[in-house]
């Protein structure tokens, strides 16, 4: 067998299958010191192990598992394919590692954006149902991992666009996506490729599809899925549910989909004020998570203990202090432009801190958006231009600041270029809506080294919690 990628997910691929006795060859394009250190581990346990690889499939391979960070288009995948060898995905090889006898059960979350919100939401509400469970899977647990060595009742799983091509077999109790907008169009090479790629989520979904209300392409999704005889339909909405929905009464989040007298009744399930960071955004992650909590037959009460006891992710909306009356909130994990904009929208003035590896992404429709708010912008990373171009297009009198270093220190500088340009009640805001990848090690690293940049201000003021 060969397991391509060693990054989390195929270090944990090959560690599994070697504990169960498979022949492993393991290849990475990297040759740097994190593939050095993981490939000397594997060495060690007699793996096989390539770094600097970029060719075909090794001889002698009966099966290819791959990590999600390569492309469909990588001349392994490709020659796999054609030489008619199976290529699994992380998912794949741990819904096949499963004990048939003790087996969790999978409830799959995906979208371009609010994938990690609501899927540790869900956690939260599975928890507070007593439930064995945790959250894994792009989320940074490894799911194989988890599988291998943890007994659980039910799984959260994140699922990433990437690591769906290459599912077979998975068939999860429940699954959402949560919307669809321009993501990862480099690493699937069209918009229709990736929307396709989600749309694998869906399939063999055994009790209930969830989808957005508010965007049309989920709904079509769903209609298209090859789903198991007697799946239902459930929607998720910010106005008021109709049959087989969750949705918004009175401030109340409410099911009229897993109730008996649907039809004439709705059943509360929490407060939109037992929700945290409270934006719009979120009510619709919590109403997402709400639904798949439900149709795996969590009690309603759970549902608000657990939206109570949820901790939001790092690097999502927080607080990171106040200089001069200037707030400055680090979402550094809008890593594409649907999730700036997101960001965005919930701000009346604002610095904006962009940039960093663009994926394909255009940002037209997001300065058009946004131009109002817009006090002045920061921009950093290799594809700073493309949103540049877009400003200029667009919003050509808002003042923009180009830091054209990426050594170390150039977040400093950008905080600095922000502050500069902010007045007191004006926020900065660090929603890049791009890959960090480019300068940083990953999107926390990212938030990390803003929030160190904000708090070396001098006037710094600690937030009182972490939520903007």
């Amino acid at each position: 067998m060969t397991v391509a990628g060693i990054g989390v997910a195929g270090f944990a691929c090959a560690d599994a299958l070697m504990q169960l006795g498979a022949r492993i060859t393991v290849v990475d394009a990297g040759d740097g010191e994190r593939q050095r250190e993981k490939a000397e581990i594997l060495r060690t346990l007699e793996a096989t192990v390539l770094l600097g690889y970029d060719g075909g499939v090794p001889d002698g391979t009966d099966l290819l598992v791959v990590s999600p960070g390569l492309r469909p288009s990588s001349p392994i995948i490709v020659d796999a394919v054609q030489s008619g060898i199976p290529v699994w995905g992380e998912l794949e090889l741990a819904w096949r590692l499963r004990d048939p006898e003790t087996a969790a059960a999978w409830l799959c979350v995906t979208g371009t954006n609010g994938k990690t919100t609501t899927t540790l939401m869900l956690e939260s509400i599975l928890g507070a149902a007593g439930y064995r469970t945790c959250a894994a899977g792009n989320i940074g647990t490894s799911l194989v991992d988890v599988v291998m060595h943890e007994r659980m009742d039910v799984i959260a799983i994140e699922v990433g666009a990437p690591q769906l091509p290459f599912v077979a077999s998975v068939s999860p109790v429940a699954s959402v996506c949560l919307n669809i907008a321009d993501d990862h169009i480099d690493h699937f090479g069209s918009f229709d490729a990736y929307v396709a790629a989600k749309s694998g989520i869906y399939e063999r979904t055994q009790e209930a599809v969830v989808y957005n209300v508010q965007d049309a392409r989920t709904l079509r999704m769903v209609e298209d899925a090859d789903v198991i005889e007697g799946c239902r339909a459930i929607g998720f909405t910010l106005g008021v549910p109709g049959l087989s929905m969750v949705g918004v009464v009175d401030d109340l989040l409410v099911d009229r989909a897993f109730v008996e007298d649907r039809a004439d009744a709705a059943q509360e399930l929490a407060s939109v004020h037992d929700v945290h960071p409270f934006a719009p955004h979120n009510v619709a992650n919590a109403l997402a998570a709400a639904a798949l909590a439900r149709a795996f037959g969590v009690p309603p009460s759970a549902v608000r203990e657990g939206l109570r006891a949820f901790e939001p992710a790092e690097h999502r909306i927080a607080n990171a202090g106040t200089v001069d009356g200037v707030v400055f909130v680090d979402d550094s994990k809008a890593t594409n432009a649907h999730a700036a904009r997101t960001s965005l929208s919930a701000y009346d003035s604002i610095v904006w801190i962009a940039g960093g590896m663009a994926k394909g992404q255009e940002f037209d429709d997001l300065v058009v958006s946004a131009a109002q708010q817009l006090r002045g912008v920061v921009l950093l990373g290799v594809d700073r231009r493309v949103i540049s171009d877009a400003l200029s297009r667009h919003a050509p009198d808002v003042p923009v600041i180009d830091v054209a270093t990426t050594e170390t220190g150039a977040m400093v500088e950008a905080v600095r270029a922000a502050m500069s340009l902010a007045v007191p009640g004006d926020t900065v805001l660090l929603a890049p809506g791009c890959a960090s990848w480019d300068m940083f090690r990953d999107y926390s690293d990212r938030g990390q080294q803003f929030a160190d940049a904000v708090a070396s201000l001098p006037g710094f003021v600690p937030p009182a919690s972490g939520v903007a």
